[in-house]
């Protein structure tokens, strides 16, 4: 294996733990600080907010890159490097809709800031309080705030892959980038979001090339990853067109298979 890699990013939910897990193992944790003691970048990229994923790394969270939001936002520091915004009127369409869906779904609209919800659901504001461990605002209407959009994301308990491969994707796929984020999530995102496409960008920030890139995934919105990256690894539990796209494949979620290829490097 070429030993010169420079980035390391990875998918968080079925690559690196199981979907909604607050917490990351601390063998992660060890070999994070590892590999920032030799000066390569550490980059989690996830569907999950900003906060979230902060929360998750936050014994190194001074010091790793976040591509957030799959990619809507790319965070280190204080610094936001990258901010992409939703067309407005497209996010108004796409809300009233999944309003018509409130008695088997929720959704949260996600800003650089925070992210706001309209549920009454408890167990819903729950699972992104506790398990997520969001920022967020409970409102009435999200449509009266004065928000900057950067991705909606709606959730059905159990599975919404149904609803996402038959309604969400097909109506939604040529007018913004829509893809199922897990089991349980739909995302929509502007149509240049792309996990891939915010790898590229770190790429070239940092004049590092592909060769010299590593990256780790398991669903559809990582598939931009897997072509991003020339030492692409889909974890065993990946979903068959990730697998198709990595060039290499390791143990699964459950058995740490992203932390026994890193202690290779």
């Amino acid at each position: 294996m070429n030993r010169n890699i420079k980035l390391i990013a990875t998918d968080i939910d079925g690559t690196l733990v199981k979907d909604s897990s607050p917490d990351i193992y601390p063998e992660m944790i060890d070999q994070i600080k590892r590999l920032l003691a030799k000066n390569i970048l550490f980059t989690v990229a996830s569907g999950r907010q900003y906060e979230s994923i902060r929360s998750m790394f936050h014994q190194v969270a001074e010091n790793i890159i976040y591509i957030a939001e799959n990619g809507a936002l790319i965070r280190r520091g204080e610094v936001n490097l990258s901010v992409i915004p939703m067309k407005y009127d497209y996010a108004i369409e796409i809300i009233k809709q999944l309003r018509e869906y409130k008695n088997t779904c929720d959704f949260i609209v996600s800003t650089p800031d925070g992210s706001y919800l309209e549920t009454k659901n408890k167990e819903f504001i729950d699972l992104i309080q506790f398990s997520y461990r969001n920022k967020f605002f409970l409102v009435e209407d999200i449509l009266n705030e004065k928000i900057e959009i950067i991705k909606i994301a709606v959730y059905q308990k159990g599975s919404i892959r149904s609803l996402g491969e038959k309604i969400f994707v097909p109506q939604w796929q040529d007018k913004v980038k829509t893809c199922m984020a897990g089991e349980e999530w739909v995302d929509f995102m502007d149509a240049s979001v792309d996990k891939g496409n915010a790898l590229k960008f770190l790429q070239k920030h940092y004049q590092i090339s592909s060769e010299e890139t590593m990256a780790f995934g398991d669903n559809d919105n990582d598939i931009g990853m897997m072509k991003a990256a020339k030492y692409s690894y889909a974890v065993e539990n990946a979903l068959p067109g990730v697998k198709e796209a990595a060039n290499y494949s390791c143990d699964s979620y459950s058995n740490k298979g992203v932390v026994k290829i890193i202690e290779q490097i």
